[in-house]
């Protein structure tokens, strides 16, 4: 059958890079989108397609990448959203392409990607895994880790689609609400995948 490709999903603070490490301790290959997109927002192509884009923003302070910058322009623009999702999202694909060719005889690979559903990325996947978490849990994970206050937290969510949304778009959901265990749920998920 060859190798399938399961994208893993999640909303904002859902914890999907928690379950994705997961997947890796169970030796399964994970692909992190959000990681690569940081890498390429580093080659020179990319940032003279940036500075062309958007002439009045300098995302670079000393040749690094702000990432606050651009969140601040697409979650306020989500017409600037558009342009840098049509800009960064082949590359990414590019990139996944070329990094799966080492892995075509492992049963399954994890594709973690925020926005696939989103992006309508679906039919690249023989499966997707959504992590649901309640809304007030994932808006104090964000809080938390990115020290932000709650009105830059609920700006941030408006660019994603519904949870309830993406429960129905899921083929499987890992609930990560604080009272079921994560682990249990992964490992039958890569039993799941690991069976021809």
């Amino acid at each position: 059958m060859g190798m399938k490709r399961i994208g893993l999903t999640g909303n904002m603070g859902s914890g999907k890079s928690t379950v994705a490490r997961i997947f890796e301790v169970l030796k399964a290959p994970v692909f992190y989108s959000d990681e690569m997109a940081r890498q390429l927002y580093q080659r020179s192509d990319v940032k003279k397609e940036l500075a062309l884009l958007f002439p009045d923003n300098d995302f670079y302070m000393n040749g690094i990448f702000q990432k606050s910058e651009l969140a601040a322009l697409v979650f306020s623009n989500p017409e600037s959203l558009q342009k840098i999702n049509q800009l960064i999202h082949p590359l990414v694909e590019q990139e996944f392409q070329t990094w799966a060719i080492a892995f075509k005889d492992k049963p399954y690979v994890v594709h973690e990607s925020a926005i696939i559903f989103e992006n309508k990325l679906q039919k690249r996947f023989n499966s997707i895994i959504h992590v649901a978490a309640p809304e007030e849990i994932r808006k104090f994970r964000i809080m938390q880790r990115d020290q932000v206050d709650i009105q830059k937290v609920e700006a941030r969510m408006k660019n994603q689609l519904p949870e309830e949304e993406k429960r129905l778009l899921a083929d499987y959901i890992i609930e990560n609400d604080g009272d079921q265990l994560l682990i249990p749920q992964v490992i039958e998920l890569h039993q799941v995948f690991s069976a021809a």
